[in-house]
């Protein structure tokens, strides 16, 4: 009989003591439950308004986030910052997820967002007030911000610029250059040196002339000039130039240093109908100089690297700016009221002269249809760059700044460089002689490669 209590009593200890001990457990952790919300309810983080992640800002494990998660007051008085607020928060996974994924490849959802975005904040109050005080500049620029339908007045006589002749494979670059109708001599040099097009021959690897090659195309984007302010209507001079090289993609816009972005979100329009199979695009300013032979040759060996086709997704590599502040000197042209816009910028690439892959250019295509315009053009394109979760390379051999001290004046100088700015029209027929003059001498130099330095907080100038 003893025998039997024992074997029971083991039995009902090894059934019941693992359920008393999830029960004990669900018990705690219900109640640590309760009381964490009743804490966070009375300090207030559970507001919608600032919602903070906890447990962030002591682990070293990654790198240090913003205190708020998301703010929906984040510099409320800031008339882009509303805009694009109105926009993300519609846009936002965790709050809608269900119109997010119906309307995730909608071009009218979009728009529709766009507009509902200008009524919601346009109807604050504060708003006329902060937009009256603006420079008249920057009020010509938010009267036209919501307008993105301007005409094509010229483009192309081929499907994707200048250089389609005898392609005997998909052109590996296309030449965007931004100019202005009375840049004719910036034009006519690059068309005769860097910004050949048709076939190109890429840099020498070796002495038994072994280079790699690629075609390439070449287009220039222009706005409209304004004839009373120019003193003279170059309308006709436009259309014989187009129709002569063949060259000129030109919509009808006011052609101001606000209005560049426009030819960023229109180029990338065009590009995604008509350029479908270009490999890479350059995109920079008619005062460049591209070593183009290099530039060949560095993008090819992009294409080899393993895994390239993943990485041509988001290929983006210029010149890279971090934790830029806007400029709020009221004389300079880069000026940005924090009426306008506060916070610091997105990393981006100098916009006087990035290179990104065809891939990339349609993916910005469509992500700055959910992207306010902003006035400075490279900055806009970091800001839709951040909605696409990529991040541009930093390359050396970009110099948007000019080589540093005297390192332009050595023998192989610009045979270590894909791009230099700025020079004239007079100095880019030089340094292309030159460049072919001191190729045999120069053929094994190495790109530009400098230890990486920490960056510093820097002010768009």
């Amino acid at each position: 009989m003893a025998r039997c209590y024992c074997h029971w009593r083991n039995v009902l200890f090894c059934v019941c003591a693992p359920c008393i001990c999830l029960a004990l457990m669900f018990l705690f952790v219900g109640v640590m439950m309760c009381t964490t919300l009743n804490n966070t309810t009375k300090a207030g983080i559970l507001d919608p308004i600032d919602f903070v992640a906890s447990g962030t800002y002591t682990n070293g494990s990654f790198a240090p986030l913003p205190k708020t998660f998301w703010d929906f007051n984040l510099h409320k008085n800031a008339y882009w910052n509303r805009l694009q607020l109105a926009i993300d928060r519609q846009l936002n996974p965790i709050l809608r997820p269900n119109k997010i994924k119906r309307g995730s490849e909608n071009s009218i959802f979009d728009d529709s967002l766009l507009s509902q975005s200008f009524s919601e904040v346009n109807d604050l109050d504060g708003m006329r007030k902060h937009f009256d005080k603006m420079p008249d500049q920057m009020k010509k620029f938010v009267g036209n911000m919501n307008r993105r339908d301007y005409p094509v007045l010229l483009q192309p006589n081929a499907v994707c610029g200048a250089g389609a002749k005898d392609e005997k494979q998909p052109p590996l670059l296309l030449l965007a250059i931004k100019t202005t109708e009375v840049n004719f001599k910036n034009r006519q040099a690059i068309r005769r040196t860097w910004g050949q097009a048709g076939w190109m021959a890429g840099q020498r690897r070796n002495n038994n002339i072994t280079e790699d090659g690629g075609y390439v195309r070449r287009v220039f984007l222009l706005g409209k000039e304004n004839p009373q302010e120019l003193g003279v209507d170059l309308s006709a001079l436009m259309e014989m130039e187009s129709k002569h090289y063949g060259d000129i993609l030109q919509w009808d816009f006011s052609d101001t240093f606000f209005n560049l972005t426009l030819k960023d979100v229109l180029f990338w329009n065009w590009f995604s109908q008509f350029c479908s199979q270009t490999l890479f695009v350059f995109k920079g300013d008619d005062d460049v100089f591209i070593n183009t032979p290099r530039m060949i040759s560095y993008l090819q060996d992009q294409l080899r690297k393993p895994q390239a086709d993943e990485a041509m997704i988001d290929f983006m590599v210029g010149d890279v700016i971090r934790a830029a502040s806007p400029n709020r000197v009221n004389r300079s042209k880069y000026f940005i009221p924090d009426s306008f816009y506060k916070g610091t910028y997105p990393t981006y690439a100098g916009g006087g002269g990035v290179v990104y892959s065809g891939l990339l250019t349609k993916r910005l295509n469509n992500v700055s249809k959910r992207v306010h315009l902003f006035p400075i053009d490279d900055v806009f394109v970091g800001m839709c760059m951040v909605r696409l979760n990529a991040n541009p390379i930093h390359h050396h051999a970009f110099l948007t700044f000019d080589f540093p001290t005297k390192d332009g004046e050595k023998l192989c100088a610009y045979h270590t460089i894909l791009l230099v700015h700025k020079r004239s029209p007079t100095q880019m027929f030089q340094l292309w002689a030159d460049l072919k003059k001191t190729e045999t001498q120069c053929w094994d130099t190495p790109l530009r490669v400098i230890k990486e330095k920490k960056h510093n907080t820097v002010t768009v100038s």
